[in-house]
């Protein structure tokens, strides 16, 4: 069977944490940042998992992540 491909707009994406769970960057980050609060801005830096009823759908696009 061949290989399967990697969709590689997912794989710049996403990331794999130590215990196998699929991590995103937070949206809202990208203009209009003097309106937000500084809390805000300061959540948004961090990364965030993905939900588990979407792992299995992301993890076919991705599969040797």
């Amino acid at each position: 069977m061949p290989r399967m491909k990697t969709k590689r707009a997912a794989a710049k994406r996403l990331k794999v944490t130590a215990s196998g769970r699929l991590a995103r960057r937070r949206g809202w980050k990208s203009h209009l940042l003097e309106a937000k609060s500084p809390k805000r801005r300061r959540r948004l830096r961090q990364a965030a998992l993905i939900a588990k009823v979407d792992e299995p759908r992301l993890r076919t696009l991705v599969p040797y992540l």
